[in-house]
């Protein structure tokens, strides 16, 4: 597979259809789901004094739910989603930075304390 094959397939990879589910309606509600998405991708090639040629190629894709939007009665409404994971992995480290500088700050200002009393 060559450089062209594969940013071609990465091209058609990212289309609305992988933001935006089919829309789903039951009792008069319609709901469409939305996603976060995002890709990265590089390639190259080159050549050794041999003559030898080479080339590769990669592609990556990652994707979220980001929430939907619910349609009733004519009105339109955003629901986010909400990822507890990333709201568990975001919380534990904001203690943990809290705890350690905490503890740093008080060190510190100990110290400091210490040399105000020995120049006294």
């Amino acid at each position: 597979m060559n450089v062209d094959e594969v940013i071609g397939g990465a091209r058609d990879s990212i289309t609305v259809k992988r933001v935006f589910a089919e829309p789903y309606e039951k009792d008069g509600i319609t709901v469409i789901a939305a996603a976060a998405i995002g890709g990265a991708g590089g390639g190259g090639g080159g050549h050794d004094e041999k003559g030898q040629e080479g080339q590769g190629a990669g592609f990556g894709m990652g994707a979220r739910p980001a929430g939907a939007y619910v349609i009733k009665g004519g009105d339109v409404a955003w629901r986010p989603a909400v990822d507890v994971n990333r709201l568990g992995t975001m919380l534990g480290l904001v203690l943990i930075t809290f705890f350690l500088t905490r503890s740093r700050i008080a060190r510190s200002r100990a110290r400091a304390r210490g040399k105000k009393r020995s120049a006294a």
